[in-house]
C-alpha cells in the first residue's frame, strides 16, 4: 500500500526480524550483550562492517525500531535516540564543535541550554555567541571563519519568539555552515524542519512523544542535506562516509564514548507514544489556540503571549511554518511576581511542575524556577520576566482549563 496517513505508517512498520512469538508490539530487548555464532561474525560487527548489535550501550534492536519508526514518519536521512533532549543536545554540537570554534545561537533559550552553551562548553573551548534570531543580517554579521553552526529553537522557551528558518537557511548555505534546531515545541506531525532548511533537528522525546511524561528521551534526526567536509571535525569522515559523516561519527565516536544512548524501555514506552502522536497534538494544539484567546479576557491578564494569536509579532512566519496550531505551550503575564505565585498557589486542576506537552496541563513560574539560579540581570537580557508564567496545556477541555484559571484570578 502507498500513500499511508502518518498514523497507519506508525502503527504498521515492521520489524527489522520477525518475532519468533508473532508480538505486534516490539518487544523489549532489554540485554545488555548479544551474542555471535563466530569470532568473524563478532569482529565484524565491532568494526562496523555489519548491522548486528554487540552491546545495548551502543545499538539495541528495541531502541533501533523506535529510531526507524522516527526516520520513516520525518523521512530522515538518519536517526538517534539518546537518554534526554539535554543529551541530544550536547551530542550534537560535540559532534561538530571543537576547541577554538564559536555556535552562533539564540540569546533566547531554554535554561538548561544556555548553562550548557555559556559554562560547559565553554569550558572546552568553544565560544557562544548569542544574537538575535530575528535578524538574519545581525546572526550573518557574527559568522566567522570558526564557526561551526547555527542553533536555535524554534518557538524559543518561554519567550516564545519565532525566527524565519527559511531566511536563516539562507545565511547558513553562504557561510558554509549547519542549521540546527530544537524542535520540541512542535511535533513533526505538524512541521517538517527540512522543508525549511534545517539540516539537524533535536527533539526532546520526553515531551510530545512520550504520550504523557512515562519517559525521558532525546532524538537527533539528521536530514543529510549537509557537506560536512566543510566542517574542519568531520571533514576526514565525510571523505569516507559522505552524507553519511554526522551519523557516522555520531555513532562510533560521539554517542559511544559518552553513554547516552537511550534506554529500550524508554524506547519501548515512546514507541507506543509514537502511534497516538497525532492525536494528541491536534487536542492539546487546538485546545492551547482556544485558551490563548479565552486568556485576552481575563482578569488580570495583563499579555497573552502565543504565536497563533493574529497579535503576536510573529504569527505571519509562524502561521508559515506551524500552520493554525502552533503548539501547546503559551505564557501569559500579570502585574507582578507576587500575584503570579498567587494565581499559582489558587489553581485546583492544572498541575504545579515543570515539564511540557504532558496529558496533564502543568503550570510554573519560569523565573524563579527553571532560570531561578541565574542572576536577575541575565534573565533580563534574556527576557524571562517576572510577571511571566507558562502554561503547558494537556487534554483537558478548554472549559475546564479556562475555568481553573478564572476561579484562581479572583481576588
Amino acid at each position: 500500500m502507498k500513500d499511508l496517513s502518518f498514523e497507519a505508517q506508525m502503527l504498521h512498520i515492521p520489524y527489522e526480524q520477525p518475532d519468533v512469538y508473532g508480538a505486534l508490539s516490539m518487544p523489549v530487548y532489554q540485554s545488555v550483550s548479544f551474542e555471535f555464532d563466530t569470532a568473524e561474525a563478532m569482529e565484524a560487527a565491532f568494526c562496523g562492517r555489519s548491522s548486528a548489535h554487540t552491546y545495548s550501550r551502543i545499538s539495541n534492536p528495541t531502541v533501533q525500531y523506535f529510531e526507524q519508526r522516527v526516520q520513516r514518519a520525518i523521512g530522515a536521512f538518519g536517526v538517534t535516540a539518546l537518554s534526554s533532549g539535554m543529551a541530544a543536545i550536547f551530542s550534537t554540537l560535540a559532534n561538530c564543535a571543537y576547541a577554538g570554534s564559536n555556535v552562533i545561537v539564540s540569546s533566547h533559550l531554554f535554561g538548561n541550554t544556555y548553562v550548557l552553551l555559556r559554562h560547559t562548553l565553554e569550558g572546552f573551548g568553544v565560544e557562544p555567541r548569542f544574537c538575535n534570531m530575528s535578524d538574519p543580517a545581525e546572526v550573518a554579521s557574527r559568522i566567522d571563519g570558526q564557526s561551526c553552526a547555527v542553533f536555535l529553537e524554534v518557538i524559543s522557551n518561554p519567550q516564545m519568539e519565532v525566527a524565519d528558518l527559511s531566511a536563516l537557511s539562507d545565511v547558513c548555505r553562504k557561510a558554509g555552515l549547519p542549521l540546527i534546531a530544537d524542535t520540541t515545541a512542535i511535533p513533526f506531525t505538524a512541521f517538517r524542519a527540512s522543508d525549511f532548511g534545517v539540516d539537524v533537528e533535536i527533539i526532546s522525546s520526553t515531551k510530545y512523544i512520550s504520550g504523557g511524561a512515562t519517559s525521558v528521551g532525546g532524538l537527533i534526526v539528521d536530514y543529510g542535506s549537509f557537506d560536512w567536509s566543510e566542517n574542519p571535525v568531520l571533514r576526514r569522515w565525510a571523505g569516507g562516509n559522505g552524507r553519511e559523516a554526522f551519523g557516522a561519527r555520531l555513532r562510533r565516536e560521539v554517542h559511544r564514548n559518552l553513554g547516552a544512548y537511550m534506554s529500550p524501555q524508554t524506547a519501548a514506552l515512546q514507541t507506543l507514544g509514537l502511534e497516538t502522536l497525532k492525536l494528541r497534538f491536534e487536542r492539546q494544539a487546538s485546545t492551547a489556540l482556544e485558551l490563548a484567546r479565552r486568556l485576552r479576557r481575563l482578569e488580570g491578564v495583563r499579555a497573552v503571549n502565543y504565536s497563533g494569536l493574529e497579535e503576536h509579532p510573529h504569527f505571519e512566519i509562524s502561521s508559515r511554518q506551524f500552520g493554525d496550531h502552533p503548539g501547546a505551550m503559551l505564557t501569559f503575564d500579570l502585574a507582578s511576581r507576587e500575584a503570579c505565585f498567587e494565581l499559582i498557589n489558587k489553581l485546583k486542576m492544572i498541575r504545579r511542575a515543570t515539564n511540557l506537552f504532558d496529558n496533564r496541563s502543568l503550570i510554573i513560574h519560569p523565573a524563579s524556577t527553571i532560570y531561578g539560579l541565574l542572576t536577575e540581570e541575565l534573565r533580563q537580557s534574556m527576557d524571562v520576566k517576572q510577571e511571566c508564567i507558562r502554561l503547558s496545556v494537556g487534554l483537558e477541555s478548554a472549559d475546564d482549563l479556562y475555568g481553573d484559571l478564572e476561579q484562581a484570578s479572583l481576588r
